[in-house]
């Protein structure tokens, strides 16, 4: 397999840069944008899979329409045919691999669904802990390019160790958060309101946005907002410099 200097690069970006990351969407945004340029690649999208409501959650995306994605929780995921044929793998694989593109291309999850964004050609590689699925690549490329090859799959197989590992470090930290007997509460006193200090440490104990509106009953949107004015109030880039403040008194 010939790996040009720059994709060389960016492969070691990569391997290295996930050893800095402490959360499970830290991982996965970090892998995102670079996974794409290593695999000439469109589209990402990245899940963590919920054993307890048996769905997949908490995504991480680039280049996908943000209402296209939400009509897959919702709905497409449970007719798809493809990503629990890949989940059960421990492999990177081809999208090709588990159906034909003829047969993908006929089904209302192809026509609905991916070819509403422009994806076309995928490929996937899922990491566990255990007998445990704790997040998965999804990585596309529209119907101009042609299907990835047996080197795509070689740069994730070497990936997917430091992937699957990071994202088990990812689980511990954040285990380790909210088992913390100041997990919830804010140690030193801070400019937060009351609503904003209850949605931090539900940022603490690892909760995705999605989850923090279900549990406060707000919504979506909202939730951003506030996460965004916490940042700011706090002077943190992300939820990980967030936790190290709040937990750590910092």
């Amino acid at each position: 397999m010939y790996i040009s200097d720059e994709k060389l690069k960016l492969l070691e970006q990569i391997m290295w840069g996930l050893n800095a990351c402490n959360s499970s969407v830290e991982v996965r945004d970090f892998v995102s944008t670079r996974l794409l340029k290593l695999l000439d690649a469109d589209y990402f999208a990245s899940y963590t899979w919920d054993d307890a409501n048996h769905r997949f959650g908490n995504t991480v995306s680039v280049n996908m329409d943000p209402a296209n994605l939400a009509n897959y929780e919702r709905y497409y995921q449970y007719c798809d045919p493809i990503t629990f044929e890949l989940q059960r793998l421990s492999v990177p694989t081809l999208v090709s691999q588990v159906m034909p593109m003829a047969q993908l291309r006929r089904t209302e999850f192809f026509n609905d669904f991916l070819a509403r964004d422009g994806l076309c050609f995928g490929v996937n590689m899922f990491a566990y802990d255990g007998d445990r699925n704790i997040g998965d690549i999804r990585i596309w490329r529209s119907a101009r390019r042609e299907n990835f090859d047996q080197d795509a799959l070689r740069l994730l197989a070497l990936i997917r160790p430091a992937f699957t590992l990071a994202l088990q470090r990812a689980r511990a930290h954040c285990s380790a958060a909210a088992a913390s007997p100041d997990a919830g509460a804010l140690l030193t006193p801070t400019p937060l309101s009351e609503r904003e200090s209850h949605l931090a440490q539900c940022i603490c104990r690892g909760l995705s946005d999605k989850e923090i509106a279900r549990e406060l009953h707000i919504e979506f949107s909202t939730v951003r907002t506030h996460i965004t004015r916490i940042f700011k109030k706090l002077n943190v880039g992300n939820r990980t410099q967030l936790v190290k403040r709040l937990i750590d008194g910092r």
